[in-house]
C-alpha cells in the first residue's frame, strides 16, 4: 500500500550518486527551459508574469512525491493557457487580480475533480477521447494560440474575439508593423528552431531571454518601441486559498472540468511514451491523485492549472533525468530565480515570448497525421476536422467539450450498431467465420449461423433483432435452426435477455428452433435468471458451434 500511495518508495532504496548527478544536471535544465516557457504561457493565459513561474515551482515538487513517471515534468501548458486566458475574459470583466483568483479556483476545482476522480476509479476516462479527436483539437488550438501572438512579433496592438476578427484584424495592422520588434522575433525563431535541431532537449530559449534582455538594456534597440514584461515580484508566493468561491463565478466548473481532461490526457499520455521509451510503467490511477494534489498545490500558491506536457517532459528526460527528483532540484533553481534574479527580467521583450509560444505549438500541428486520416478513413478525419473548426469558431473550452462529446456519439453509435455475423464453416474444418468476408465458406442448409460481436444491452437489442430477422427474411423457406455464437458477447443485461427470450417465442411459431453456442459465465447467469434455460435446454460454454451445426443436421 506504501509503494502504491508514495511511489519514490520504489525507487528511493537504489538510490545512487550517479543518479543523484544525472537528477540534479536535468533538474537546472528543465529550470532553464521552463523559466521562459512558463513566463510565455502566463501571458498567454492573460496572467503577470510570475503567475506562470510559480507553477512550475509548486506543480513539479508535488507531482514528484505522489507521481509514478520518472520523467514527466510538471507546469502550464500551451493549450491550457489559452483556455484559461480566452475563457477568463468574460468572467473577469478586466480586473487583473480577480482573473488571477479565478485562475487559482480554477485549478483548485480541477484538483477536487481529480482526487474525487481517483477515489472512484475513474481513471478510465481517458480513453473517451479518441486520438482523432486530441488530433483535430490540438491543430485548432495551434492555430488558435499563434493567431494571439502574431500581434506581438508584429509589434502591433491585435485584437478581435474570434478566428475571424482577429485575422481581419492583424491584415489591417500590418502596414503598422514595427519592423525592429519583428525582426527581433523572427531572429529568435529561427535561433529556437536551429537550436532544437543542433542541440535538442537543451535550453536554448534561456540563451536567447538572456541575451534579448542585454540587447534591449544596453543598445539603443530599448527606444524601438519594444514591449517588456515589466517588474516582476522577488520572492516566493504567498500561500493561501483563492479568495473567490465557486458560487461566486459563473462557468469556473464548466472550465475546470475542461482543464482536468486537457491536463490529465495529456499528462498520462505523455507520461506513458517516457516510459515505455525508459522501460516502466506508470499507473493511470495514481496520475489522478499527482495531478490533484499538484493541482490543489498550485492553486494554494496562486497559480493556475498545470499538466505534463511532452515537451517540457522531453527536456527532462533528454537532460537526463532518472527520478522525479529532478522535479525537485528545478523547482529549487526556480525559487532561487524568483529570490534573487527578477529584476534581471523586467526587460525581457514580450515578443521573445511569443516567439518561444509560436515554436512550442508546432508540434500541436501535425499536419501529416491529418493527411493520413483524410487517406485512410473519411470518418475519422471528419471527426478531427469538427474539433478543429469547434476551437477556431467557438474557442478552446466549447471545443474540448464538443470533442468530448463527439467522442462519445462515436461510443454510443459504435455500441448500438454491433457487428451481426453471418456465419458459414471454412471448407475441411470445424470453424465457423463471417461469410460475408469469406464468400469461399460453406452454408448450411437449414441453418442460419449468427455471431454477435458485443455485449448485448437495451440499447443495441433492437438493432440485433432487425439484423437477425432482415436475414431470417431473406432466407429459403427451408430455414429449421438459427444458432448464437455468444462467444464475443462479454456480458447481456435483462432488456437483451427478454429480447433472446422473445426471438425464442417468434422462431417457435415459425416452426424454427433457437439455439446458443459457447455463451459465458455472466451471460448464462442472466440467461438463466429470465429462464432461457427452460426453454432453450442446458446452456453450456463447452458447446460448440459445431456441435449444433451436427446436432441440426442430423434433426432435419
Amino acid at each position: 500500500m506504501t509503494s502504491t500511495l508514495f511511489p519514490p518508495s520504489a525507487w528511493i532504496a537504489a538510490y545512487n550518486t550517479k543518479t543523484l548527478k544525472s537528477d540534479f544536471v536535468a533538474g537546472i535544465t528543465l529550470a532553464a527551459y521552463g523559466i521562459p516557457v512558463s513566463l510565455a504561457y502566463a501571458t498567454l493565459a492573460g496572467l503577470p508574469p510570475q503567475y506562470g513561474i510559480y507553477g512550475y515551482l509548486i506543480g513539479g515538487l508535488f507531482y514528484s512525491l505522489l507521481g509514478t513517471s520518472k520523467q514527466l515534468a510538471i507546469g502550464p501548458t500551451s493549450a491550457i493557457s489559452l483556455l484559461i486566458g480566452t475563457t477568463i475574459t468574460d468572467m473577469a470583466n478586466g480586473d487583473v487580480q480577480r482573473w488571477a483568483d479565478i485562475a487559482s479556483l480554477t485549478a483548485l476545482v480541477f484538483a477536487g475533480m481529480a482526487i474525487l476522480a481517483y477515489l472512484l476509479r475513474l481513471s478510465g476516462i481517458i480513453n473517451f477521447i479518441s486520438e482523432t479527436v486530441l488530433v483535430g483539437f490540438k491543430a485548432g488550438a495551434a492555430i488558435t494560440i499563434g493567431l494571439t501572438q502574431l500581434p506581438k512579433l508584429f509589434g502591433v496592438k491585435g485584437g478581435g474575439d474570434n478566428f475571424i476578427d482577429r485575422i481581419i484584424t492583424i491584415f489591417h495592422q500590418i502596414p503598422d508593423m514595427n519592423t525592429a520588434v519583428f525582426i527581433f522575433g523572427i531572429a529568435a525563431i529561427i535561433i529556437l528552431i536551429v537550436g532544437e535541431k543542433m542541440a535538442p532537449g537543451r535550453p536554448i530559449a534561456i540563451l536567447i531571454v538572456v541575451l534579448s534582455i542585454i540587447l534591449i538594456s544596453t543598445t539603443p534597440l530599448g527606444h524601438d518601441g519594444f514591449n517588456t514584461v515589466g517588474t516582476i515580484p522577488t520572492g516566493l508566493p504567498e500561500f493561501h486559498l483563492p479568495s473567490l468561491r465557486i458560487s461566486d463565478v459563473d462557468g469556473v466548473m464548466p472550465l475546470a472540468m475542461a482543464c482536468f481532461l486537457l491536463s490529465y490526457i495529456e499528462s498520462v499520455s505523455a507520461g506513458r511514451t517516457l516510459a515505455q521509451k525508459n522501460g516502466y510503467v506508470i499507473d493511470p490511477r495514481q496520475e489522478l491523485l499527482a495531478l490533484g494534489v499538484a493541482n490543489a498545490a498550485v492553486a494554494f500558491g496562486q497559480g493556475y492549472p498545470v499538466a505534463g506536457g511532452l515537451s517540457q517532459s522531453a527536456v527532462n528526460d533528454t537532460a537526463g533525468a532518472k527520478t522525479p527528483l529532478s522535479l525537485i532540484f528545478a523547482s529549487a533553481t526556480i525559487a532561487f530565480c524568483l529570490l534573487f534574479l527578477t529584476g534581471f527580467l523586467q526587460n525581457l521583450p514580450t515578443v521573445i515570448l511569443a516567439s518561444i509560444v509560436l515554436v512550442a505549438i508546432r508540434g500541436l500541428f501535425d499536419l501529416q497525421e491529418i493527411k493520413h486520416l483524410y487517406k485512410i478513413d473519411r470518418q475519422e478525419f471528419f471527426v478531427a476536422m469538427i474539433a478543429l473548426v469547434a476551437v477556431l469558431i467557438w474557442g478552446i473550452l466549447t471545443g474540448v467539450l464538443l470533442a468530448a462529446m463527439v467522442t462519445l456519439l462515436l461510443l454510443i453509435k459504435a455500441a448500438s450498431k454491433p457487428t451481426v455475423a453471418f456465419l458459414g464453416r471454412i471448407p475441411g474444418t470445424k470453424r465457423y467465420t463471417d461469410i460475408e468476408r469469406h464468400p469461399d465458406n460453406e452454408k448450411i442448409d437449414g441453418v442460419l449461423l449468427v455471431r454477435i460481436e458485443s455485449s448485448i444491452f437495451y440499447f443495441n437489442a433492437e438493432y440485433i433483432k432487425e439484423q437477425i430477422w432482415g436475414k431470417i427474411y431473406s432466407e429459403a423457406d427451408n430455414l429449421k435452426t438459427v444458432i448464437l455464437d455468444l462467444n464475443s458477447s462479454p456480458r447481456i443485461d435483462i432488456a437483451g435477455a427478454r429480447f433472446l427470450k422473445h426471438l425464442f417465442f417468434d422462431l417457435k411459431a415459425r416452426n424454427i428452433s433457437l439455439k446458443i453456442a459457447e455463451a459465458r459465465s455472466e451471460v448464462r447467469d442472466s440467461l438463466r435468471a429470465e429462464g432461457l434455460e427452460m426453454l432453450l435446454g442446458h446452456i453450456s460454454r463447452t458447446v460448440s458451434v459445431d456441435d449444433l451445426v451436427v446436432s441440426a443436421m442430423q434433426n432435419n
